[in-house]
């Protein structure tokens, strides 16, 4: 087995050089990096997620990041962010820790929606996807501003498309009608919650980690975040006027839940969130809700951040909101996905075998 591995990440190592060259050579020929600097990002294209905004990028990957973008004369009419990291052997592309949603940003033909601007948002993806390193692994969840054109371009370009969904909440006409509107369920955790918590915010970024990382202590569990990453995000979204941090408090002014919540031009992002596990059981319904009367008073909508579950599409539909769809987009290099699977394969083989052997062990030993 072990030669056998041996044999095939050589083969995979020499296609893999070979398939740089080759790239080198095609973008040689083309005449255009296969990259911009990162500053460019901003120019002009205004319609992107606070996950798409460069200071974000640069806190989640520390640097390790670009963004492909496409041009018509001086005006930047396309632009698509991604993450790159070494894998052994691979370089991969997958998302950045903590961002929701990435993929291309593309400026709305003048002319506005029709058939014209379906045709040059394909044209544009199309010329994005073409910058993109070919990464031996990518992966993207999509903005969900992103349309069917590039979705259609990542299809065509060999990409796996598959959709995920989440929930999103707005165009309310008053707090009372929108409570009135919950279902029974989350209606009844909030009121109950209500009784015995009050929500206010929490002081500091370091406030919420150290409370976020003291429920995770308790239940044996490590930041699968990294505490670093999630401070420094944190920070730059708190620096620039973009992160709300909402507390549960009990009667006696102790912190018992927490949630973290981003903002955007138009949109307020479910981000994160936390709760003692002595905690009421409605502490999480209630910082939903007070999270939903915050982005109405702002005039934002509201991102319940995502529904990958059955259990969690059930507690959330308690909140209303209506289901948007997200493209999600992968291509996978044969060869690493081949490596991939027999890597798997015998772990797998490892791992069964050892309560076996444990068995002999323990019969073997004296008594």
């Amino acid at each position: 087995m072990r030669d056998d591995l041996s044999l095939l990440e050589h083969r995979i190592r020499d296609a893999h050089a070979t398939r740089q060259q080759q790239s080198n050579t095609m973008n040689e020929a083309k005449g255009a990096p296969v990259s911009s600097t990162k500053c460019e990002l901003t120019s002009g294209l205004i319609e992107r997620s606070i996950f798409h905004e460069p200071w974000w990028l640069e806190a989640a990957t520390n640097g390790a990041w670009r963004v492909a973008e496409v041009k018509h004369g001086n005006t930047v009419v396309g632009a698509m962010p991604y993450m790159f990291t070494q894998k052994a052997l691979w370089q991969i592309s997958t998302m950045p820790p903590l961002t929701r949603t990435l993929g291309p940003v593309i400026r709305p033909h003048q002319s506005g929606t029709g058939e014209r601007d379906w045709s040059q948002r394909l044209d544009i993806a199309r010329d994005l996807i073409a910058q993109i390193p070919r990464y031996a692994h990518f992966h993207q969840i999509m903005d969900p501003r992103v349309s069917d054109a590039e979705a259609l371009a990542f299809r065509l370009e060999g990409f796996n498309v598959k959709v995920s969904f989440t929930l999103i909440s707005s165009g309310w006409t008053d707090e009372a009608t929108a409570f009135a509107a919950l279902r029974g369920t989350a209606r009844t955790a909030i009121r109950r919650a209500q009784e015995c918590l009050t929500v206010g915010p929490i002081d500091s970024a370091d406030a919420f980690l150290d409370f976020y990382n003291a429920n995770l202590a308790v239940r044996k569990l490590d930041n699968k975040h990294e505490t670093t990453t999630m401070r420094r995000l944190l920070d730059e979204a708190t620096i620039r006027g973009a992160c709300t941090l909402l507390g549960a408090f009990d009667s006696k002014g102790a912190l018992v839940a927490a949630t973290a919540l981003l903002s955007e031009a138009q949109k307020m992002h479910y981000f994160l969130s936390t709760r003692h596990k002595d905690a009421h059981s409605g502490a999480v319904s209630l910082l939903i809700w007070s999270a939903m009367c915050t982005a109405k008073k702002r005039g934002l909508s509201f991102d319940f951040d995502g529904v990958s579950s059955a259990g969690i599409l059930k507690f959330l539909e308690g909140f209303g909101g209506r289901l948007v769809r997200r493209f999600e987009v992968e291509r996978t290099m044969p060869l690493y996905a081949a490596l991939r699977t027999t890597l798997h394969s015998a772990r797998a083989i490892t791992t069964s075998a050892r309560p076996a052997q444990s068995r002999r062990e323990s019969s073997e030993s004296p008594r």
